[in-house]
């Protein structure tokens, strides 16, 4: 009985092909197809340089062109179909183009599926980067317009979920772009730490063909400031290393860790104990079981979404953390979380986005929570320390003031002089104008306070930023 042919791609050192268990075992086609783009501009510098050392011919090269253009283009029209027994994106391309241009069969020399999917990948990655950018900076901009409308509006800001001081809505949210612009300037960094070309580097060991590394990269657009071609330095780690995956992934966790607890914030701010704002509709949902229900599932999900960000990088760190050099088979499940943090990265930002542009800051119900005076405790603290009182003699006396307050049933402002004179001699008649809010906001002028001369600051700062 005739045994079954081998495998088609690397099968001439075996007798039989790989069970059809195996196959589907071993298959990654099901979820790298996405990188046919990057596969294919790969491919086409690489035919470009072998055709540029004489390897191949020029008119070898323009055949291989106009089959890979052919097969993107099916691709993209959803016309091309994708065959588990060739396992990847790279055999898949290969093949069929092997079928319809005979030139193709040369199209691998010099170079591994190794090098080839570092380089995909390394394409992909600036790629990604570039488009989680842009969504970081629309969400930045929704962000801005919310302030922007409300640029008047006071609340408390919290530390242990307690009221602390007043603080205006703007900076609140100001404190959302400073996270989402080191999250961006993280991304810019993994795009950078990508732009190393890994092609030529082969399995392991690079090639003995005359290649030519540099005329490849700088096809690919791996270049430094200067068109320089940037070069991996080492082809065994060129293969191996997959810092890129955990950087990447590490960035998609802090950008879900960020998008979480700003989600945390308008979940209580949408609450009726709080009620600063309404989220729009449509980014809420309803009760199966309760009609006045209007829930902030948008941000809820962004929460549970933030936790598998931070299991796919987790996935990753366990994966690469116990493997010998070089390439090991387990590096074909580092693919599958750095795609889902991608996904998952865009679609969060995009819902956040899209929540804050429909989002109602609640006015009244902002100005009544600020119009505690008990967010003043310190600048009464503060009072006293301008009329010469150490800060923890102060400090002592005012808790002192907030227990009497207390123990009276009454606002902190509405004590008498006489109270809280009995409680240190320094407080003077003007005590009470520590509690005038617009004068309180007006005295934190130091950079990065929330007085109303850094705010209009910051409006200028970031409106410069997000041009």
């Amino acid at each position: 009985m005739a045994k079954k042919k081998a495998q088609a791609t690397w099968g001439g050192r075996f007798s039989e092909k790989p069970a059809e268990l195996m196959q589907r075992f071993s298959e990654s086609v099901s979820f790298d197809s996405r990188l046919a783009p990057f596969d294919i501009q790969g491919s086409k510098a690489h035919s470009a340089m072998l055709a540029h050392v004489g390897l191949i011919s020029k008119k070898e090269r323009d055949a291989i062109h106009r089959g890979l253009d052919t097969i993107l283009a099916e691709i993209a029209a959803g016309k091309f179909t994708w065959d588990v027994q060739l396992e990847d994106v790279h055999m898949n391309i290969e093949q069929a183009l092997t079928k319809r241009v005979p030139a193709a069969a040369k199209l691998h020399t010099a170079r591994s599926r190794n090098d080839q999917v570092a380089t995909d990948m390394r394409l992909y990655f600036k790629a990604a980067c570039t488009e989680i950018i842009q969504r970081l900076d629309a969400a930045q901009r929704a962000i801005l317009g919310v302030a922007e409308q409300n640029r008047d509006v006071l609340i408390p800001g919290y530390t242990h979920l307690q009221r602390a001081q007043p603080v205006f809505l703007a900076h609140h949210l100001f404190a959302y772009l400073e996270m989402l612009q080191r999250d961006a300037e993280r991304f810019a960094a993994v795009a950078d730490h990508a732009n190393w070309c890994p092609l030529g580097s082969g399995a392991i060991a690079g090639t003995t063909l005359p290649i030519d590394r540099e005329f490849t990269a700088k096809t690919l657009g791996f270049t430094d400031a200067a068109g320089r071609p940037r070069v991996t330095q080492n082809s065994m780690d060129a293969v191996s290393d997959r810092d890129l995956y955990i950087e990447f992934a590490s960035a998609c966790a802090l950008v879900g860790v960020h998008l979480s607890r700003m989600a945390e914030d308008l979940i209580l701010w949408m609450s009726a104990e709080f009620k600063f704002v309404d989220l729009p509709d449509m980014f809420c949902t309803g009760s199966s079981l309760m009609p006045q229900k209007k829930n902030p599932d948008s941000m809820e999900l962004i929460r549970g979404k933030s936790a598998r960000l931070q299991g796919n990088l987790h996935t990753l760190l366990t994966l690469a953390k116990g493997l010998p050099l070089t390439y090991n088979r387990d590096l074909q499940e580092d693919k599958p979380p750095v795609f889902d943090s991608h996904d998952q990265t865009a679609i969060c930002l995009e819902v956040l986005a899209g929540t804050f542009a429909g989002l109602t800051v609640l006015r009244e119900r902002c100005a009544a929570a600020v119009a505690d005076p008990a967010l003043l405790a310190t600048d009464l603290a503060d009072y006293l320390v301008r009329a010469g009182v150490p800060f923890r003699e102060a400090h002592h006396a005012v808790g002192a003031v907030v227990r009497l307050a207390e123990e009276r049933g009454v606002a902190l402002d509405r004590l008498t002089h006489a109270d809280v004179r009995s409680v240190h001699p320094k407080f003077g008649r003007d005590w009470v104008t520590s509690f005038h809010l617009d004068k309180a906001m007006a005295r934190r002028r130091g950079t990065g306070m929330p007085g109303p001369a850094q705010v209009t600051r910051q409006f200028a700062r970031w409106k410069k930023l997000l041009g």
